[in-house]
């Protein structure tokens, strides 16, 4: 008897030791919100992440961000009608959409379970549209599809409430965010 409650003890400590290790066990999930700086704008963002493997996690993410351009004074538009330059302005909305792929470092490094390291990479879809303030130049949208690679990293106050950092590169929208994550 002894034996078997030492053994089940054991158990218990090594699946809650396992599980301290990595941020998002296999079939977790957690919300990912924020906003970012890019050479777009500042996107606002919102995702989801969900463990499939103690090292790996799947998830999508939407953004959104603006971004205007002003052309004054000899960077204007040239109207040859009044032999002048004309300033004028193009804003842009842009709308993105991205599946991305996690390997969390927790377990291979040993990191303490309030850290959350990772690595991995993405594909998506953005729309663009694009207008202009001058009137002979159309408004005009675009779409496009593009890859990128991400590091980041999570510190968690507690079991459900984090903050987190990323980096990332490639994908039209890339560039960095800092957000908040909660994981149910």
């Amino acid at each position: 008897m002894k034996k078997t409650l030492l053994i089940t003890l054991l158990s218990a400590f090594a699946t809650f030791y396992a599980q301290a290790q990595y941020a998002l066990p296999v079939g977790g999930k957690q919300l990912n919100a924020g906003v970012g700086f890019s050479s777009w704008g500042i996107p606002v963002y919102v995702g989801m992440d969900f463990g499939i493997h103690k090292d790996i996690s799947i998830g999508g993410e939407l953004s959104f961000r603006s971004r205007s351009d002003n052309f004054n004074g000899n960077r204007g538009y040239y109207d040859f009608n009044d032999n002048k330059y004309r300033d004028y302005r193009f804003d842009y909305l842009v709308f993105g959409f991205a599946f991305n792929g996690n390997y969390h470092f927790n377990y291979l490094l040993k990191i303490p379970k309030e850290w959350d390291f990772y690595a991995g990479a993405n594909v998506g879809v953005y729309f663009v549209s694009a207008s202009s303030t001058y009137s002979t130049i159309p408004a005009s949208s675009y779409a496009g599809v593009g890859a990128g690679i991400q590091v980041g990293g999570r510190y968690y106050f507690n079991e459900k409430f984090g903050l987190n950092l990323e980096f990332g590169g490639g994908f039209p929208q890339s560039g960095g965010k800092f957000g908040i994550t909660y994981k149910f």
